[in-house]
């Protein structure tokens, strides 16, 4: 079966798209690499027919045109990949906070980990500059109900202190009532979970 162009760079966008959401799957340098190979070669073959047709050959023109179409193709392919996964980071940075979950963090290609810290710090000096104390805009994604709730440890975590400097043993399946303000993001974590 003859390889069609354009074919890796639809993979990349197949493999993003079957994910599910709140979900990252690993950063795939191979295909990526392939796909930047090819519109390589693509774009050098190009080349070489546009200096012949200059030279005075016919009958090259559609074939310039249909690589340089196969570039474009691959380029959005390209584009797209990258666009989405890193909105995928941006919402993940809203719903985890600063601290990714090991295994999404290890999904990640290394560009992809220096563009979170920027926008994490971008993000967090925003916060600070609002008010005199500064705003937790990633708090109370949803309008709350009450301002404690009652929360369940899954996980034996050890000591959290909470803003008032009352100090807490979070151990797996004890349980507490707390601010809903200081265990939203150990409830995004995966750390607590709200007993209703």
């Amino acid at each position: 079966m003859a390889k069609m162009f354009g074919e890796k760079a639809l993979e990349l966008i197949r493999e993003l798209h079957r994910s599910s959401e709140g979900t990252l799957p690993p950063y795939n340098d191979d295909t990526l690499r392939q796909v930047l190979e090819e519109m390589r070669a693509l774009y050098e073959e190009n080349q070489k027919d546009v200096g012949a047709t200059v030279a005075g050959e016919q009958g090259l023109f559609a074939g310039v045109q249909f690589r340089h179409a196969s570039l474009e193709r691959n380029k959005r392919c390209l584009l797209a990949y990258l666009y989405n996964r890193i909105q995928r980071i941006r919402t993940m940075r809203w719903e985890f906070g600063i601290a990714l979950p090991k295994d999404i963090k290890e999904n990640l290609s290394e560009q992809e980990v220096l563009w979170f810290n920027k926008y994490s710090k971008g993000l967090g000096d925003y916060m600070k500059s609002i008010g005199d104390a500064g705003l937790d805009l990633t708090q109370d994604m949803q309008p709350p109900k009450s301002l404690y709730i009652e929360v369940r440890c899954l996980v034996d975590v050890g000591e959290f202190e909470t803003e008032d400097g009352t100090i807490i043993l979070l151990k797996k399946n004890s349980q507490h009532f707390l601010r809903r303000s200081q265990c939203e993001h150990l409830i995004r974590q995966g750390i607590l979970e709200h007993i209703v």
